[in-house]
Protein backbone atom coordinates (compact mmCIF):
# COMPACT_ATOMS: atom_id res chain seq x y z
CA UNK A 1 0.00 0.00 0.00
CA UNK A 2 1.32 3.25 -0.72
CA UNK A 3 1.34 6.44 1.14
CA UNK A 4 0.54 9.62 -0.57
CA UNK A 5 1.52 12.99 1.41
CA UNK A 6 1.91 16.39 0.59
CA UNK A 7 4.11 18.90 0.77
CA UNK A 8 4.19 21.38 4.12
CA UNK A 9 3.07 24.92 3.26
CA UNK A 10 5.43 27.53 5.14
CA UNK A 11 3.48 28.38 7.79
CA UNK A 12 2.74 24.67 8.61
CA UNK A 13 6.48 24.07 8.66
CA UNK A 14 7.18 27.24 10.74
CA UNK A 15 4.45 26.13 13.06
CA UNK A 16 6.68 22.92 13.72
CA UNK A 17 9.67 24.37 14.13
CA UNK A 18 8.46 26.58 16.95
CA UNK A 19 9.56 30.16 17.74
CA UNK A 20 12.73 31.10 16.20
CA UNK A 21 15.55 33.27 17.17
CA UNK A 22 14.44 36.67 16.07
CA UNK A 23 10.81 35.54 17.56
CA UNK A 24 12.45 34.84 20.99
CA UNK A 25 14.40 37.65 21.42
CA UNK A 26 11.55 39.83 20.60
CA UNK A 27 9.13 38.36 23.21
CA UNK A 28 12.30 38.53 25.81
CA UNK A 29 12.98 42.18 24.88
CA UNK A 30 9.27 43.10 25.12
CA UNK A 31 8.29 40.93 28.33
CA UNK A 32 11.45 42.64 29.90
CA UNK A 33 9.86 45.92 28.93
CA UNK A 34 6.61 45.19 29.42
CA UNK A 35 8.26 44.16 33.56
CA UNK A 36 9.65 47.85 33.80
CA UNK A 37 6.78 49.44 32.30
CA UNK A 38 4.64 47.92 35.10
CA UNK A 39 6.78 48.45 38.00
CA UNK A 40 7.48 51.89 36.86
CA UNK A 41 3.30 52.38 37.18
CA UNK A 42 2.75 50.15 40.33
CA UNK A 43 6.01 51.04 42.50
CA UNK A 44 4.71 54.63 43.82
CA UNK A 45 1.31 52.06 45.32
CA UNK A 46 3.76 50.99 47.66
CA UNK A 47 4.95 53.95 48.82
CA UNK A 48 1.92 55.75 48.91
CA UNK A 49 2.23 56.18 52.88
CA UNK A 50 5.88 57.78 52.29
CA UNK A 51 4.76 59.94 49.35
CA UNK A 52 2.24 61.87 51.24
CA UNK A 53 5.13 63.19 53.64
CA UNK A 54 6.88 63.72 50.87
CA UNK A 55 4.54 65.86 48.29
CA UNK A 56 2.31 66.95 50.60
CA UNK A 57 2.26 69.67 53.99
CA UNK A 58 3.06 68.22 57.28
CA UNK A 59 0.51 69.73 59.05
CA UNK A 60 -2.10 68.13 56.56
CA UNK A 61 -4.19 65.40 58.41
CA UNK A 62 -2.41 61.83 57.54
CA UNK A 63 -5.80 60.63 55.73
CA UNK A 64 -6.02 63.96 53.41
CA UNK A 65 -2.67 63.37 52.15
CA UNK A 66 -3.24 59.75 51.54
CA UNK A 67 -6.26 60.48 49.66
CA UNK A 68 -4.65 62.99 47.73
CA UNK A 69 -1.89 60.39 46.76
CA UNK A 70 -4.41 58.04 45.74
CA UNK A 71 -6.30 60.65 43.96
CA UNK A 72 -3.18 61.47 41.76
CA UNK A 73 -2.87 57.24 41.30
CA UNK A 74 -6.50 57.47 40.06
CA UNK A 75 -5.73 60.08 37.21
CA UNK A 76 -3.36 57.86 35.46
CA UNK A 77 -6.09 55.56 35.58
CA UNK A 78 -8.66 58.39 34.37
CA UNK A 79 -6.43 59.46 31.57
CA UNK A 80 -5.40 55.76 30.01
CA UNK A 81 -8.45 55.45 27.37
CA UNK A 82 -7.37 58.66 25.89
CA UNK A 83 -3.76 57.40 25.78
CA UNK A 84 -4.69 53.73 24.72
CA UNK A 85 -7.27 56.37 21.29
CA UNK A 86 -3.92 58.08 20.46
CA UNK A 87 -1.62 55.43 20.78
CA UNK A 88 -3.86 53.25 18.62
CA UNK A 89 -4.47 55.58 15.81
CA UNK A 90 -1.12 56.07 14.94
CA UNK A 91 -0.26 52.28 15.55
CA UNK A 92 -2.84 51.44 12.91
CA UNK A 93 -1.71 53.93 10.48
CA UNK A 94 2.36 54.28 11.18
CA UNK A 95 3.14 50.87 12.62
CA UNK A 96 3.42 49.07 16.13
CA UNK A 97 7.26 49.56 16.06
CA UNK A 98 6.97 52.99 16.99
CA UNK A 99 4.43 53.29 19.30
CA UNK A 100 6.08 50.51 21.20
CA UNK A 101 9.30 52.32 22.06
CA UNK A 102 7.13 55.96 22.78
CA UNK A 103 5.07 54.27 24.94
CA UNK A 104 8.24 53.16 27.02
CA UNK A 105 9.71 56.15 26.75
CA UNK A 106 6.97 58.03 28.08
CA UNK A 107 6.19 55.62 31.22
CA UNK A 108 10.42 55.87 32.17
CA UNK A 109 11.14 59.32 31.55
CA UNK A 110 8.15 60.49 34.12
CA UNK A 111 9.52 57.66 36.69
CA UNK A 112 12.55 58.76 36.57
CA UNK A 113 11.52 63.50 37.14
CA UNK A 114 9.34 61.59 39.84
CA UNK A 115 12.59 60.71 41.90
CA UNK A 116 14.25 63.76 40.77
CA UNK A 117 11.10 65.99 41.96
CA UNK A 118 12.29 68.30 45.25
CA UNK A 119 9.68 67.44 48.11
CA UNK A 120 6.83 70.02 49.11
CA UNK A 121 9.24 71.98 51.82
CA UNK A 122 11.67 73.27 49.26
CA UNK A 123 9.14 74.10 46.17
CA UNK A 124 6.02 73.75 47.61
CA UNK A 125 3.18 73.07 46.14
CA UNK A 126 4.74 72.87 42.36
CA UNK A 127 5.74 69.26 43.74
CA UNK A 128 2.34 67.55 44.13
CA UNK A 129 1.51 69.51 40.87
CA UNK A 130 5.22 68.10 38.83
CA UNK A 131 4.25 64.74 40.74
CA UNK A 132 0.40 64.76 39.03
CA UNK A 133 2.02 65.53 35.36
CA UNK A 134 3.82 62.89 35.64
CA UNK A 135 1.18 60.28 36.94
CA UNK A 136 -0.81 61.61 33.89
CA UNK A 137 1.76 60.70 31.26
CA UNK A 138 2.33 57.55 32.62
CA UNK A 139 -1.34 56.67 32.25
CA UNK A 140 -1.50 57.99 28.95
CA UNK A 141 1.70 55.82 27.95
CA UNK A 142 0.31 52.45 29.41
CA UNK A 143 -3.17 53.30 27.58
CA UNK A 144 -1.12 52.72 24.59
CA UNK A 145 1.98 50.91 25.67
CA UNK A 146 -0.16 47.49 27.18
CA UNK A 147 -2.33 46.91 24.02
CA UNK A 148 0.26 47.73 21.96
CA UNK A 149 2.87 45.28 23.80
CA UNK A 150 0.49 42.52 23.34
CA UNK A 151 -0.62 43.56 19.76
CA UNK A 152 3.44 43.46 18.97
CA UNK A 153 4.08 39.98 20.53
CA UNK A 154 1.68 38.57 19.02
CA UNK A 155 1.98 39.64 15.69
CA UNK A 156 5.29 38.42 15.53
CA UNK A 157 4.71 34.77 16.12
CA UNK A 158 3.04 32.11 14.18
CA UNK A 159 -0.81 31.66 15.01
CA UNK A 160 -0.49 28.71 16.90
CA UNK A 161 1.87 30.50 19.24
CA UNK A 162 -0.24 33.73 19.90
CA UNK A 163 -1.36 32.21 23.20
CA UNK A 164 1.79 31.83 24.36
CA UNK A 165 3.26 34.94 23.29
CA UNK A 166 0.48 36.60 25.21
CA UNK A 167 0.89 34.35 28.30
CA UNK A 168 5.05 35.38 28.57
CA UNK A 169 4.05 39.17 28.29
CA UNK A 170 1.25 38.66 30.94
CA UNK A 171 4.16 37.10 32.77
CA UNK A 172 6.30 39.89 32.25
CA UNK A 173 3.96 42.61 33.48
CA UNK A 174 3.18 40.67 36.57
CA UNK A 175 6.97 40.23 37.44
CA UNK A 176 7.20 44.10 37.48
CA UNK A 177 4.35 43.96 39.77
CA UNK A 178 6.33 41.65 41.92
CA UNK A 179 9.34 43.60 41.64
CA UNK A 180 7.19 46.69 42.89
CA UNK A 181 6.28 44.78 45.77
CA UNK A 182 9.45 42.86 46.93
CA UNK A 183 11.50 46.62 46.56
CA UNK A 184 8.96 48.33 48.94
CA UNK A 185 9.49 45.13 51.17
CA UNK A 186 12.97 45.74 51.13
CA UNK A 187 14.00 49.36 51.51
CA UNK A 188 10.67 49.81 54.46
CA UNK A 189 12.97 46.52 56.25
CA UNK A 190 16.27 48.31 55.45
CA UNK A 191 16.01 52.29 55.94
CA UNK A 192 14.65 54.44 59.28
CA UNK A 193 11.22 55.82 58.46
CA UNK A 194 12.85 59.36 58.59
CA UNK A 195 15.51 58.25 55.83
CA UNK A 196 12.42 57.19 53.56
CA UNK A 197 10.94 60.45 53.88
CA UNK A 198 14.10 62.20 53.33
CA UNK A 199 15.82 60.45 50.56
CA UNK A 200 15.55 56.46 50.29
CA UNK A 201 11.61 56.90 48.46
CA UNK A 202 14.03 58.25 45.00
CA UNK A 203 16.07 55.34 45.07
CA UNK A 204 12.94 52.80 43.51
CA UNK A 205 11.86 55.58 40.69
CA UNK A 206 14.89 56.60 39.69
CA UNK A 207 16.39 52.73 38.92
CA UNK A 208 13.16 52.36 37.23
CA UNK A 209 13.45 55.29 35.23
CA UNK A 210 17.53 54.18 34.02
CA UNK A 211 16.40 50.48 33.24
CA UNK A 212 12.89 51.95 31.27
CA UNK A 213 15.36 54.46 29.44
CA UNK A 214 18.22 51.26 28.95
CA UNK A 215 14.33 49.09 27.46
CA UNK A 216 13.64 51.64 25.50
CA UNK A 217 17.19 51.91 23.72
CA UNK A 218 17.16 47.88 23.25
CA UNK A 219 13.62 48.05 21.59
CA UNK A 220 15.36 50.51 19.01
CA UNK A 221 16.69 46.93 17.48
CA UNK A 222 13.63 45.06 17.10
CA UNK A 223 11.54 44.77 13.73
CA UNK A 224 8.13 45.88 12.90
CA UNK A 225 5.66 43.30 13.18
CA UNK A 226 5.06 41.32 9.73
CA UNK A 227 1.75 41.46 9.77
CA UNK A 228 1.63 45.33 10.13
CA UNK A 229 4.03 45.35 6.96
CA UNK A 230 1.87 43.08 4.82
CA UNK A 231 -1.02 45.69 5.78
CA UNK A 232 1.47 48.56 4.48
CA UNK A 233 1.83 47.02 1.30
CA UNK A 234 -1.33 46.27 0.58
CA UNK A 235 -2.97 49.17 2.07
CA UNK A 236 -5.59 51.72 0.18
CA UNK A 237 -6.06 55.21 1.68
CA UNK A 238 -8.60 55.41 3.83
CA UNK A 239 -9.61 59.36 4.94
CA UNK A 240 -12.06 57.87 7.80
CA UNK A 241 -10.40 57.83 11.30
CA UNK A 242 -9.74 54.17 12.77
CA UNK A 243 -12.17 54.70 15.64
CA UNK A 244 -14.65 55.18 13.59
CA UNK A 245 -14.23 52.49 11.55
CA UNK A 246 -14.39 50.25 14.67
CA UNK A 247 -17.83 51.42 15.82
CA UNK A 248 -19.16 50.86 12.08
CA UNK A 249 -17.46 47.58 11.69
CA UNK A 250 -16.72 46.07 15.29
CA UNK A 251 -19.84 46.89 17.28
CA UNK A 252 -20.07 43.70 18.87
CA UNK A 253 -16.63 42.69 18.69
CA UNK A 254 -15.80 46.00 21.32
CA UNK A 255 -18.59 44.81 23.64
CA UNK A 256 -17.15 41.44 23.59
CA UNK A 257 -13.75 42.37 24.44
CA UNK A 258 -15.10 44.98 27.19
CA UNK A 259 -16.74 42.00 28.61
CA UNK A 260 -13.62 40.50 28.71
CA UNK A 261 -11.51 43.01 30.19
CA UNK A 262 -14.27 43.29 32.95
CA UNK A 263 -13.54 39.57 34.01
CA UNK A 264 -9.86 40.54 33.57
CA UNK A 265 -9.76 43.58 35.71
CA UNK A 266 -12.43 42.58 38.18
CA UNK A 267 -10.80 39.47 39.13
CA UNK A 268 -7.03 41.13 38.83
CA UNK A 269 -7.82 43.78 40.78
CA UNK A 270 -9.93 41.91 43.74
CA UNK A 271 -8.01 38.92 44.08
CA UNK A 272 -4.52 40.58 44.13
CA UNK A 273 -4.62 44.21 45.34
CA UNK A 274 -7.80 44.05 47.55
CA UNK A 275 -7.74 41.01 49.18
CA UNK A 276 -4.42 41.39 50.96
CA UNK A 277 -5.89 44.31 52.85
CA UNK A 278 -9.36 42.39 53.36
CA UNK A 279 -7.45 39.32 54.77
CA UNK A 280 -5.72 41.54 57.38
CA UNK A 281 -8.34 43.99 58.33
CA UNK A 282 -11.64 41.28 58.27
CA UNK A 283 -9.70 38.45 59.60
CA UNK A 284 -6.66 39.43 61.38
CA UNK A 285 -4.16 38.34 59.42
CA UNK A 286 -0.51 39.10 60.45
CA UNK A 287 0.74 41.78 57.60
CA UNK A 288 3.68 39.62 56.76
CA UNK A 289 2.01 36.50 56.32
CA UNK A 290 -0.08 38.31 53.68
CA UNK A 291 2.04 39.71 51.91
CA UNK A 292 4.32 36.24 51.79
CA UNK A 293 1.01 34.77 50.43
CA UNK A 294 0.62 37.64 48.22
CA UNK A 295 4.50 37.39 46.71
CA UNK A 296 3.73 33.38 46.18
CA UNK A 297 0.25 34.15 44.41
CA UNK A 298 1.47 36.35 41.98
CA UNK A 299 4.46 34.23 41.53
CA UNK A 300 2.44 31.45 40.67
CA UNK A 301 0.30 33.62 38.48
CA UNK A 302 3.36 34.46 36.58
CA UNK A 303 3.76 31.07 35.64
CA UNK A 304 -0.04 29.82 35.10
CA UNK A 305 -0.81 32.59 32.68
CA UNK A 306 2.66 30.80 30.55
CA UNK A 307 1.31 27.61 31.13
CA UNK A 308 -2.54 28.91 30.05
CA UNK A 309 -1.21 30.45 26.91
CA UNK A 310 0.57 27.27 26.12
CA UNK A 311 -2.55 25.15 26.75
CA UNK A 312 -4.59 27.85 24.31
CA UNK A 313 -2.15 27.25 21.07
CA UNK A 314 -3.09 23.48 21.85
CA UNK A 315 -7.13 23.46 22.57
CA UNK A 316 -8.40 26.34 21.07
CA UNK A 317 -8.81 30.31 23.32
CA UNK A 318 -12.58 29.35 23.37
CA UNK A 319 -12.27 26.22 25.23
CA UNK A 320 -9.36 27.20 27.49
CA UNK A 321 -11.40 29.96 28.75
CA UNK A 322 -14.90 28.25 29.21
CA UNK A 323 -12.01 25.48 31.29
CA UNK A 324 -10.44 28.18 33.13
CA UNK A 325 -13.56 30.33 34.18
CA UNK A 326 -14.82 27.90 35.73
CA UNK A 327 -11.86 26.76 37.53
CA UNK A 328 -11.10 29.93 38.47
CA UNK A 329 -14.72 30.48 39.91
CA UNK A 330 -14.06 26.59 41.65
CA UNK A 331 -10.94 28.39 42.93
CA UNK A 332 -12.41 31.73 44.57
CA UNK A 333 -15.44 29.80 45.57
CA UNK A 334 -13.27 27.28 47.90
CA UNK A 335 -11.04 30.37 49.39
CA UNK A 336 -14.27 31.95 50.11
CA UNK A 337 -16.03 29.03 52.30
CA UNK A 338 -12.33 28.16 53.88
CA UNK A 339 -12.30 32.08 55.13
CA UNK A 340 -15.87 31.65 56.28
CA UNK A 341 -15.10 28.35 57.97
CA UNK A 342 -11.99 29.68 59.34
CA UNK A 343 -9.68 27.26 57.59
CA UNK A 344 -5.92 26.82 58.45
CA UNK A 345 -4.98 26.43 55.01
CA UNK A 346 -6.89 29.83 53.54
CA UNK A 347 -3.22 31.35 52.94
CA UNK A 348 -2.06 28.38 51.65
CA UNK A 349 -5.06 28.55 49.08
CA UNK A 350 -4.84 31.91 48.21
CA UNK A 351 -1.26 31.34 46.83
CA UNK A 352 -1.99 28.41 44.97
CA UNK A 353 -5.17 30.07 43.32
CA UNK A 354 -2.79 32.53 41.81
CA UNK A 355 -1.65 30.16 39.46
CA UNK A 356 -5.62 28.98 38.17
CA UNK A 357 -5.93 33.11 37.98
CA UNK A 358 -2.98 32.90 35.77
CA UNK A 359 -6.78 32.16 33.09
CA UNK A 360 -7.44 36.01 32.75
CA UNK A 361 -4.28 36.05 30.21
CA UNK A 362 -6.35 34.54 27.64
CA UNK A 363 -8.28 38.43 27.45
CA UNK A 364 -5.77 39.95 25.41
CA UNK A 365 -5.54 36.69 23.79
CA UNK A 366 -9.25 37.12 22.62
CA UNK A 367 -8.99 40.73 22.18
CA UNK A 368 -6.56 40.29 19.14
CA UNK A 369 -8.30 37.38 17.85
CA UNK A 370 -11.70 39.62 17.51
CA UNK A 371 -10.36 42.80 15.47
CA UNK A 372 -8.62 42.81 11.43
CA UNK A 373 -5.29 43.56 11.65
CA UNK A 374 -5.89 47.14 10.44
CA UNK A 375 -8.69 47.80 13.44
CA UNK A 376 -6.47 46.00 16.36
CA UNK A 377 -4.96 48.27 17.74
CA UNK A 378 -7.42 50.95 17.68
CA UNK A 379 -10.51 48.31 18.68
CA UNK A 380 -8.04 46.64 21.83
CA UNK A 381 -6.81 49.80 22.81
CA UNK A 382 -10.29 51.56 23.22
CA UNK A 383 -12.26 48.53 24.41
CA UNK A 384 -9.78 47.27 26.66
CA UNK A 385 -8.58 51.09 28.34
CA UNK A 386 -12.15 51.78 28.67
CA UNK A 387 -13.33 49.13 30.82
CA UNK A 388 -10.28 49.07 32.89
CA UNK A 389 -10.50 52.92 34.00
CA UNK A 390 -13.95 52.15 34.77
CA UNK A 391 -13.62 48.46 36.34
CA UNK A 392 -9.79 49.02 37.98
CA UNK A 393 -11.01 52.14 39.49
CA UNK A 394 -14.12 51.21 41.02
CA UNK A 395 -13.92 47.87 42.78
CA UNK A 396 -11.41 48.46 45.55
CA UNK A 397 -14.19 51.18 47.19
CA UNK A 398 -17.01 49.07 45.45
CA UNK A 399 -15.34 45.72 47.56
CA UNK A 400 -14.92 48.32 50.72
CA UNK A 401 -18.40 49.65 50.96
CA UNK A 402 -20.11 46.36 50.49
CA UNK A 403 -18.43 44.93 53.02
CA UNK A 404 -18.09 48.05 55.78
CA UNK A 405 -21.22 49.38 55.47
CA UNK A 406 -23.53 46.97 53.88
CA UNK A 407 -21.69 44.56 56.06
CA UNK A 408 -21.83 41.98 53.61
CA UNK A 409 -18.45 39.79 54.33
CA UNK A 410 -18.54 37.65 51.22
CA UNK A 411 -18.81 40.27 48.71
CA UNK A 412 -15.59 40.07 46.83
CA UNK A 413 -16.00 35.73 46.58
CA UNK A 414 -19.44 36.44 44.72
CA UNK A 415 -18.12 39.40 42.76
CA UNK A 416 -15.53 37.00 41.27
CA UNK A 417 -17.28 34.03 40.98
CA UNK A 418 -19.67 35.95 39.10
CA UNK A 419 -17.00 37.27 36.80
CA UNK A 420 -15.21 33.83 36.33
CA UNK A 421 -18.64 32.56 35.42
CA UNK A 422 -19.09 35.60 32.47
CA UNK A 423 -15.41 34.53 31.78
CA UNK A 424 -16.71 31.15 31.35
CA UNK A 425 -19.50 31.89 29.43
CA UNK A 426 -17.51 34.52 26.81
CA UNK A 427 -15.02 31.08 26.15
CA UNK A 428 -18.46 29.00 24.91
CA UNK A 429 -19.62 32.27 22.59
CA UNK A 430 -15.93 32.07 21.09
CA UNK A 431 -16.08 28.51 20.67
CA UNK A 432 -19.54 28.48 18.89
CA UNK A 433 -18.55 31.00 16.42
CA UNK A 434 -15.55 29.65 15.87
CA UNK A 435 -17.50 26.19 14.81
CA UNK A 436 -20.08 28.33 12.41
Amino acid sequence: MTVQTRPLASGEIEALRGLSREQAKTLALASFGGALEYYDFIVGVFFAKTLAAVFFPHDSPQWLSQLQVFGIFAAGYLVRPIGGVVFAHFGDRVGRKRMFALGLFLMAFPTLLVGLTPDYQTIGFAAPLLFLFCRLLQGLSVGGEVPGAWIFCAEHVHKSRVGFACGLLMGGLCCGILMGALTAKILTASLAADDLVAWGWRIPFILGGVFGLISVYLRKHLRETPVFEALRKRRVADARLPISLVFTRCKSEVLVSMAATWVFAGVFVTYFLYLPTYLQSQFDYRAADVFTANCWSITLLILGSVFVGRVTDIIGGGKAYAIGGAAMAAVVAALGISLRDGGAWSLHLYAIGGFVIGTITLTPYLIIRSFPPELRFTGFALSYNTAYAVVGGTTPPLMALLVGERALPTAPFYYMTALCLLGAAIGLLKRRKVRQ
